[in-house]
């Protein structure tokens, strides 16, 4: 695929400076890329690759000179970078429509049209699959559970039984969703495991990254909101209420019962205590430690975590601790050589018959 640079900046409702006829073949970084491709500073910062970049065409902010590269100007480069990159996105490759000899299929399982089932498929009994959904290799879907339409299953995603995923949703391979709740009583005879009967309901436009899990509810639902998007290596545990448009970087990991609002951003290897609330928009920084609930719009970092402005202050004392023990150290010395000269000075003033207190030769 390609496209002039004229064409893309009509499609882009972007302002054309330079020529327009320039061919436009792909998209990538300032630094990577080569002709035929374009590019796009959203930051000043680096404006000086610019000179070096071999790119056909940069995306610039209104304002930001590009010299002699042909530039679309518009108001946030880093969203039309990304329209861009699904202009020249590729389609995904997945099977066609039809079941594979392979597969086990419950009779008593819905099937919608055009669904592509592939190699080992499992579907369990009572199971509903929306039109247009693959599923591709190793991929089972649990009794009485409900795929929504275009959904994409990876190969070997779990669905566990009574969990209800939402339209458009893309699960990345090893996904396992509905796994039992980490719960366990504890008594005389060892720990007695606590049944989870409870179901998970993820909805539309979710995307969930590889060897993510998350749990069932003990009792009640785990709720992934809408248009939510979930990292690699993320574990949500049970009960855990997940508000829309929410991000959750690789490794995090959430404890039972707690609430996140809507659109909440936690970092790589956050992680959050059960039974908190996290409020609309709130922000936690990476391997961020919460351990209590967080305000709307609030960014914390740090464990436990705290302001985020704040814990950047602390880290900051931290790297002068050295340098302050030492300071103490030194006035502890010298504490101890005053007090040692008062007491030499105590000793000498206790002459008795000298009438004044100091000691006469």
């Amino acid at each position: 695929m390609h496209l002039t640079l004229g064409e893309l900046a009509e499609r882009l409702d972007a302002e054309l400076h330079g020529n327009a006829d320039v061919v436009i073949r792909s998209v990538a970084g300032i630094r990577e890329a080569r002709e035929g491709d374009i590019t796009f500073v959203a930051n000043r910062k680096y404006e000086a690759y610019l000179s070096d970049t071999q790119a056909s065409a940069v995306i610039v902010p209104p304002g930001l000179p590009s010299g002699s590269i042909p530039a679309l100007e518009t108001k946030d480069p880093m969203r039309t970078y990304l329209e861009v990159l699904q202009i020249f996105e590729d389609e995904p490759d997945r099977p066609e429509a039809g079941i594979d000899a392979t597969a086990v299929i419950a009779e008593s399982a819905q099937i919608g049209e055009n669904v592509a089932i592939g190699a080992h498929v499992v579907v369990e009994a009572g199971a509903r699959i929306g039109n247009g959904v693959t599923l591709m290799a190793g991929a089972y879907v649990g009794h009485r559970t409900i795929v929504g339409v275009d959904c994409l299953l990876y190969p070997h995603v779990v669905l566990r039984e009574d969990v209800e995923i939402g339209n458009r949703c893309i699960l990345h391979p090893g996904v396992v969703i509905g796994s039992d709740g980490f719960g366990f009583a504890p008594g005389p005879d060892g720990h007695m495991k606590i049944p989870q009967i409870g179901k998970v309901i993820v909805g539309d436009d979710v995307e969930i990254g590889a060897n993510s899990a998350i749990d069932r509810a003990t009792t009640g639902v785990t709720r992934i909101g809408r248009g939510t998007k979930i990292d690699n290596l993320v574990h949500v545990a049970h009960n855990v209420e997940i508000g829309s448009d929410s991000i959750l970087c690789a490794q995090v990991g959430i404890s039972g019962s707690t609430r996140l609002g809507r659109q909440v951003t936690l970092a790589g290897q956050a992680g959050l205590i059960g039974h908190i609330e996290v409020g609309d928009r709130a922000r936690v920084g990476a391997q961020g430690g919460v351990t209590k609930s967080i305000p709307p719009e609030e960014s914390v970092s740090g464990y436990p975590a705290m302001n985020h402005s704040r814990a950047q202050r602390v880290y900051a004392s931290m790297r002068h601790l050295p340098d302050l023990l030492r300071t103490v150290r030194d006035l502890e010395r010298r504490i101890a050589e005053l007090e040692g000269d008062a007491s030499i000075g105590a000793t000498e003033g206790t002459d008795e018959g000298t009438g004044n207190g100091r000691v006469r030769t």
